[in-house]
């Protein structure tokens, strides 16, 4: 069996069970449901509310520089502290912090991700306590922000006009045809459905197992065979949280040299002015 492009970006539950006490490394559990953290968590882990602590409260934005530092200052997190995240629903939050944590610079050596996420980690009966951690806090300082792993809507729009570029769809076939504005109960959403010219849909949850692992390389290469590695690649959903989970399951697990995540995602696509869109299954 074909390894993972990058494997050493994964850690197995067994491998954060050994090192909850290790004091170089910071655990951050980052949930769909809010609540999840405050009903058990794995001992140690701190938890990050992606609501009101992963984007400006005021812009429809991810956080600023500045606020960044402070979260990772009053998290006990350094510059060379390595960051260990999961969550639930498969780690969709999670790989989400993950891209902002690297969008900001902290290096890629430092960032891992648990996989199987929460499920896993309950399912196999480990650990969980309702005790908050405190830790001493830092001063950490970020970098610019990486481009390079973020897009904005005018490059999308240069990608359906050069028609240059992968762009994934990563929500549900509902979502994608046009049927449906979000899954049920969540509130974001956006005047129009359809979906972005040119966007092949695969959803984000083909790329993992009942048990919230990821599959394997090459059940991954059947997925996502039809892209081109060697094109630039824009995977965007709803609000950007899905579509971090594709971006790194291409980035990481299948080793795309360009892949950025549209965060603005439907949210503002489904609402910018002028933006064309395609109802319906077929990309247009």
């Amino acid at each position: 069996m074909a390894e993972y492009a990058h494997p050493e970006m994964l850690v197995s539950t067994e491998w954060v069970a050994e090192h909850l006490n290790d004091p170089g490394i910071r655990i951050v559990e980052v949930d769909v449901d809010t609540s999840a953290y405050e009903e058990g968590h794995i001992p140690g882990a701190i938890g990050w509310n992606w609501q009101t602590q992963l984007c400006d409260q005021v812009r429809r934005d991810i956080l600023s520089r500045e606020a960044f530092e402070q979260l990772m200052s009053e998290s006990g997190i350094s510059n060379d502290t390595t960051i260990v995240f999961y969550g639930d629903n498969n780690n969709w939050f999670a790989t989400y912090a993950l891209w902002q944590v690297l969008y900001w610079g902290h290096p890629e050596s430092q960032v891992r991700l648990m996989n199987g996420g929460r499920k896993k980690w309950i399912a196999e009966g480990r650990p969980l306590t309702k005790e908050v951690p405190s830790y001493p806090r830092t001063n950490y300082k970020a970098h610019l922000g990486d481009e390079n792993i973020r897009a904005y809507s005018w490059e999308v729009l240069n990608a359906i006009r050069e028609r240059n570029a992968n762009l994934v769809d990563v929500r549900s076939v509902p979502e994608y045809t046009g049927e449906i504005l979000a899954p049920p109960g969540l509130p974001e959403t956006a005047q129009r459905g359809g979906h972005i010219p040119g966007a092949i849909n695969v959803p984000w949850s083909m790329a993992v197992n009942e048990d919230g692992t990821f599959k394997s390389p090459e059940e991954l290469w059947e997925i996502y065979g039809k892209l081109d590695p060697e094109k630039e690649t824009i995977a965007y959903c709803r609000i950007g949280e899905r579509s971090s989970h594709t971006w790194f399951v291409l980035k990481y697990l299948l080793g795309f040299d360009k892949v950025q995540n549209y965060d603005g995602s439907w949210t503002e696509w489904g609402n910018l002015v002028g933006a064309p869109i395609v109802k319906g299954e077929e990309p247009g």
